[in-house]
């Protein structure tokens, strides 16, 4: 198998499974299930993640510390985020939990990841990866890890550092 050992934003997506996953046994088929993946993007996925240092060699443990690096320094500069024209969707950044409950914002300052069977309006933000907001109304943690990347790639300076906290603070666990 070739593989390109470049970042793509479906490895971010794959990589905060993972996080959310923390203490449970996984399956490359149950990822590629749960994340609306192939079982051979699942394990390019785990192939670049492992030669970029975010997973060990044994590709089943995170390497925390490089993945806090990158997410809080280094994922706004190599997937940005624009605020789109106002649709329906999912929400996101400072719009979804855990940062809804520390910020209080206007129902006209909403960011949401457009989606057919979202249940708010705002402006819309191209997720990660596109099955992601799926993924994220299937999985409550992984929809608050996204939600807090999103929150680095878009948001205002408070919103950025609760997000960076959060993020820090589940790193950290366990």
């Amino acid at each position: 198998m070739h593989i390109a050992y470049g970042l793509r934003p479906q490895d971010i997506l794959v990589l905060l499974k993972l996080l959310a996953s923390q203490g449970r046994e996984w399956r490359q088929v149950d990822l590629a299930q749960e994340l609306g993946l192939s079982q051979y993007e699942i394990s390019a996925v785990l192939m670049r993640a492992e030669y970029s240092g975010f997973l060990d060699r044994s590709k089943k443990r995170l390497n925390k510390s490089a993945l806090e690096e990158f997410l809080l320094h280094g994922l706004k500069y190599v997937y940005p985020a624009k605020p789109g024209a106002v649709c329906r969707g999912v929400p996101t950044a400072h719009s979804a939990l855990p940062i809804s409950k520390k910020i209080v914002s206007s129902p006209h300052d909403q960011y949401v990841w457009p989606h057919d069977d979202g249940e708010v309006r705002g402006q819309g933000i191209s997720p990660l990866y596109e099955s992601a907001p799926e993924a994220a109304r299937k999985d409550p943690k992984l929809h608050e890890l996204l939600a807090l990347v999103d929150a680095l790639r878009i948001g205002r300076a408070r919103e950025r550092q609760i997000a960076a906290d959060e993020l820090k603070r589940r790193l950290h666990e366990s």
